[in-house]
């Protein structure tokens, strides 16, 4: 009879999940694949391999091209053209032999015949700028498409070329091996578009108040595609809105503007005391000492003084950058320049800032500081700044991202008077802008195929980055703010697209070109499912360490999705393939519930479940071994114990119950929990999440509970908890402080909230 009891004892709790089931006789069902939302990403995932391990570090035999560029460059301001001579010498390092070379053509987008506006439809726009309107309907069209004057290779014989939209086939006048480097030049030049009236990413402003220009130039040259073990070449075509596949290499660039101009870009400037003024020289190094305040090198007196000139003179400034991706500059004889010094690890990095008077007091107050801030950030969460200098250009309209340089937006009225909403958003774009240095200037990731891997990073890192320029920089924090007004972070920002309509919402890992609602898709949604990792599923410290492997990992290489993957994995010891599969590969939304709740009791009489066990396995009651019995409040079972006295108290006469399982020692410190309740936590929404459970007592105090994703494991709809307390719930409520984006918080809580509904709201308003 022993060996009956304790077989009684071992089948007791293994049968109550399926105690309801067997009540009848279940229907068979047909068989079904592995739909469990703990499935492993073997399907999804690409085979390891010696180039990309499955650890998500680079492999013995990874690869990766070098395009070296040699270019003379020469701005005509008066008829706003760009003209260029450019000597590209291509390095195969793949294990493969090419035929031709890829080039890319971004400036033909913009050309007469392109293709890009004949992709987008919905007819005409309601209502839309005269200056847009005019320039699609009422003139022939801008053509800022490049025209392509030779293609030679170094002994000057021309080489075949096949320009396809925006891209270009080069043919090699023999098999470039394994090891071998190639050098052929490309004379070109094209019409500069106004990048305000016209959109762009490059171009410039014009001012017809002083008749200048303010020049961002990029885009601008020829281009090496890129070429990998996991595409080949990366000829993927530009249609206007998927950045670019660049390799890394080495510029030399000589830039000729009107002598008065003002100019920096990528690079080392070479000539310095040959372009800058005595004066200039001793205020850029005073720059190089101060810490705490940019100095002025170019003042707004000066750069007014300079819009008055137009010089028919030129000047030359010589520009040297390695192991850079791209090249961008700017120009104008508008620009004040200002700079400070920054300490990153033990080298000084400058940050700069370039703009119009039409920029002040804005951009002089906080342009560098924001530059400062992110260096700071951005170093710290993953490496440091490689760079010498980190450059923010003022641009109306424009946020665009190259390395050392970036255009950024934000500009008061005319008096000069500016909003909290254009300072925050001035500030977040140099954020923004800024760390793109990290990703994917240094980080290079493939923007072509996956926006989300430089856009969503780097917005997830500018959401750490604005709240550490609120404790930096107090001065920031307008009245009426304790931290920064982050726009994209937070998870309770994200619900509304989350929760939105299904119809025109994309998975993440879907080519940005392809998705709805670009923002939130590329930007919104994975900055903060990174921040919900961050913060509630993985916790900082585990976190930050495998996200900073990662970037040290992949800094000056190509990683891809699964490279980031895996690597956040291998680094913190923890599965997560529920979460990318959930966040990243399905539009799956949160929605988890408090479903029902149940108070028990405690009774020293045979429940209704202890004698259909008894009876099933041949035992007598009296045959039970010691059991603890539950009955739940309200129940038959619970009015009839009720009659009959067999509730246990809360107190002594439970604890003398169980005392006989412990030992002496053990019984000075055993509990004597009085309240019994069985949660229940149901999931309407797709996506698996941890449950942030926090329950109230009686007496005013709180408790959170974090329960691992895992807990749904093996029910994808509701999972039970039981919870003794020694005090009395009395509400409990999920995600408490709305980490997980909920998109149905009126589930979450009970006793059940009653909340008004927005035409009671209205209508109540209307009697009031």
């Amino acid at each position: 009879m022993k060996t009956l009891k304790y077989l009684f004892l071992s089948v007791l709790f293994l049968s109550v999940n399926v105690y309801a089931q067997e009540q009848e006789k279940p229907v068979r069902k047909p068989g079904h694949t592995n739909n469990n939302k703990f499935k492993q990403l073997y399907d999804e995932f690409s085979t390891p391999n010696m180039f990309r391990t499955a650890s998500g570090a680079p492999g013995p035999a990874y690869y990766q091209q070098q395009a070296d560029y040699k270019m003379d460059i020469v701005l005509d301001d008066k008829n706003a053209k760009i003209s260029g001579f450019e000597t590209i010498t291509y390095t195969n390092n793949s294990p493969d032999q090419l035929k031709y070379l890829w080039v890319q053509l971004d400036q033909n987008v913009r050309a007469k015949d392109s293709k890009s506006p004949l992709i987008e439809g919905g007819g005409f726009a309601p209502a839309q700028q005269a200056s847009t309107f005019a320039s699609t309907y009422m003139t022939d069209g801008f053509d800022g498409g490049f025209n392509i004057q030779e293609v030679k290779d170094t002994n000057g014989n021309n080489l075949p070329h096949t320009i396809n939209q925006t891209m270009m086939r080069v043919e090699l006048p023999k098999p470039l091996n394994t090891g071998e480097k190639f050098s052929f030049s490309i004379k070109w030049w094209y019409n500069i578009n106004d990048h305000v009236n016209g959109r762009g990413r490059s171009g410039y402003e014009y001012f017809p108040e002083d008749g200048n220009r303010a020049y961002v130039i990029a885009q601008f040259y020829p281009r090496m595609a890129v070429y990998n073990d996991v595409e080949g070449w990366q000829n993927s075509q530009f249609w206007g809105r998927d950045e670019f596949a660049l390799p890394f290499g080495n510029f030399e660039v000589n830039i000729t503007v009107p002598a008065d101009h003002i100019l920096d870009g990528t690079g080392k400037l070479m000539n310095r005391k040959e372009v800058f003024t005595k004066e200039m020289m001793k205020r850029y190094e005073k720059a190089q000492k101060s810490y705490d305040k940019p100095v002025i090198i170019v003042s707004q007196e000066e750069a007014e003084a300079a819009e008055k000139g137009f010089s028919d003179k030129t000047k030359t400034w010589k520009l040297y950058a390695e192991n850079v991706r791209d090249f961008g500059f700017a120009t104008s004889r508008k620009f004040i320049w200002d700079m400070m010094a920054v300490k990153i690890g033990d080298k000084d990095v400058m940050a700069v800032s370039m703009y119009p008077k039409e920029g002040n007091p804005l951009w002089e107050e906080w342009s560098t500081y924001a530059v400062a801030a992110t260096l700071k950030t951005y170093s710290r969460m993953t490496f440091e700044y490689p760079y010498h200098k980190a450059i923010s250009v003022h641009a109306k309209n424009q946020g665009m991202e190259y390395p050392m340089i970036c255009w950024n937006y934000g500009r008061p009225d005319e008096n000069g008077n500016y909003s909290d909403r254009t300072k925050y958003g001035m500030i977040s774009v140099i954020i923004h802008e800024v760390g793109h240095n990290y990703f994917p200037m240094i980080v290079n990731s493939d923007e072509r195929q996956w926006t989300w891997m430089d856009e969503g990073l780097n917005t997830f890192l500018q959401y750490v980055a604005e709240q550490d320029f609120g404790e930096w920089h107090p001065d920031a924090l307008s009245p009426g703010h304790d931290k920064y007004p982050s726009r994209r972070g937070p998870a309770a920002n994200i619900v509304p697209y989350m929760g939105g309509d299904q119809d025109f919402i994309a998975p993440i890992m879907t080519k940005g070109l392809n998705t709805y609602q670009f923002g939130n898709n590329a930007y919104g949604k994975p900055a903060t499912a990174l921040n919900i990792l961050r913060e509630t599923v993985m916790g900082r410290e585990l976190f930050d360490y495998a996200f900073k492997e990662y970037a040290n990992r992949w800094m000056f290489k190509h990683p891809t999705p699964e490279d980031f993957f895996r690597t956040m994995e291998d680094a913190s010891a923890f599965d997560l393939d529920w979460f990318w599969r959930g966040w990243f590969y399905t539009t799956d939304y949160v929605d988890i519930g408090v479903k029902e709740v149940k108070k028990f009791y405690v009774s020293s009489e045979p429940n209704e479940y202890a004698k259909m066990m008894a009876k099933r396995y041949g035992m007598e009651l009296s045959d039970l071994p010691p059991l603890v019995f539950m009955v739940e409040e309200g129940s038959e079972e619970f009015k009839e114990d009720m009659k009959n006295g067999s509730l246990l108290d809360n107190s002594i006469p439970l604890k003398e119950y169980v005392m006989d399982n412990f030992t002496e020692a053990e019984r000075a410190n055993i509990k004597t929990p009085k309240y019994f309740y069985n949660v229940t936590f149901d999931k309407p929404g797709g996506l698996v999440m941890p449950i942030i459970v926090e329950y109230t007592y009686a007496d005013g105090t709180t408790k959170t509970d974090h329960y691992p994703a895992e807990i749904w494991r093996l029910n994808d709809k509701e999972v039970s908890k039981s919870v003794a307390s020694d005090k009395e719930i009395v509400k409990i409520t999920v995600d408490p402080n709305l980490e997980t984006a909920d998109v149905d918080t009126s589930n979450n809580s009970w006793p059940k909230e009653v909340s008004e509904s927005d035409f009671d709201k209205f209508k109540n308003e209307v009697r009031d």
